[in-house]
C-alpha cells in the first residue's frame, strides 16, 4: 500500500532543529550565561513554539555539556568545562584534518581565493575585537575543505562537537593569543595549494590547538 504523506512530521523535525540550533547558538555566543537557569516555559514563549521541542533541545544540550539537567530540579547553562573543551577539540581537530587530507587535490584557485578572502575577514575582525565576524569568517574558511570533501559523517560529527570549542574561542578570540590563528590559517593554505595533503592535515590538526597551550599529538601520517 502507499505510504501515507505526513507533512506535518516533517514539520516538527525541522521545528525541533531550529529551537535546538537557536538554543545552542544563545549558550555559545554568550546571550545565556553559565551557570544561568533555563525554564522551558520561558523559552518557549520567547521562541513562539510549544514546550515539548525546547524540553527535546535541552536534552540534545545537555548530550553535548552545553547544559547540565537537574532531574526534577533545573536545566542550568553548563560551565565551560577543561576536559569537555579538551575531548571535544581532539574529534573536532581530527575530523577537520581527515576533511582537508580528503580535499586537498580537489580544491580549485577559486576555493583557494575563497580561503584567502576569509582569512584576510577573520583578521581584520580578530583585530576589531568582532568575535561574532571571527567565528563567521572562521567557518567559512574551513567551510570550503569541508565542502569540497562532502564527507557526510564528518559533517554530522563537527555538527556536534564544533559548539563547544565555539564557547572557548569566544574567550581565545578575546585576547592578542588569537592572532595566532591568522598565521595558522596562512600555513594551511599554503600546504593546501601546494598540494601536500599530509601537512595540510597536520597544519588543521594544529589549527583547533591554538585553543588551548597544552601539549598535543599529532594524528599520524
Amino acid at each position: 500500500m502507499p505510504i501515507p504523506v505526513n507533512e506535518s512530521s516533517i514539520e516538527r523535525s525541522l521545528l525541533r532543529d531550529d529551537v535546538f540550533h537557536r538554543l545552542r547558538d544563545a549558550i555559545v555566543d554568550g546571550s545565556f550565561e553559565p551557570g544561568e537557569q533555563l525554564r522551558d516555559l520561558e523559552l518557549a514563549q520567547w521562541l513562539g513554539v510549544s514546550r515539548t521541542p525546547v524540553r527535546e533541545a535541552l536534552l540534545r544540550l545537555a548530550e553535548v555539556g552545553l547544559v547540565v539537567a537537574r532531574p526534577g530540579r533545573s536545566t542550568v547553562v553548563g560551565d565551560l568545562d577543561v576536559a569537555g573543551v579538551r575531548d571535544a577539540r581532539e574529534v573536532v581537530a581530527g575530523m577537520h584534518a581527515v576533511a582537508v587530507r580528503q580535499a586537498v587535490g580537489r580544491l580549485s584557485e577559486a576555493d583557494l581565493d575563497e580561503m584567502r578572502a576569509a582569512n584576510a575577514r577573520f583578521a581584520a575582525a580578530i583585530r576589531a575585537g568582532d568575535l561574532e565576524a571571527a567565528h563567521r569568517a572562521d567557518q567559512e574558511l574551513h567551510g570550503v575543505p569541508l565542502r569540497v570533501a562532502g564527507n557526510r559523517a564528518i559533517a554530522a560529527v563537527l555538527e556536534q562537537y564544533t559548539p563547544v570549542l565555539r564557547r572557548a574561542e569566544n574567550l581565545r578570540y578575546a585576547t592578542r593569543a588569537g592572532l595566532r590563528s591568522i598565521e595558522v590559517h596562512d600555513a594551511l593554505i599554503e600546504r593546501c595549494a601546494a598540494g601536500d595533503a599530509l601537512q595540510a592535515s597536520v597544519v588543521t590538526y594544529d589549527t583547533w590547538h591554538t585553543l588551548t597551550d597544552e601539549p598535543r599529538s599529532r594524528p599520524e601520517g
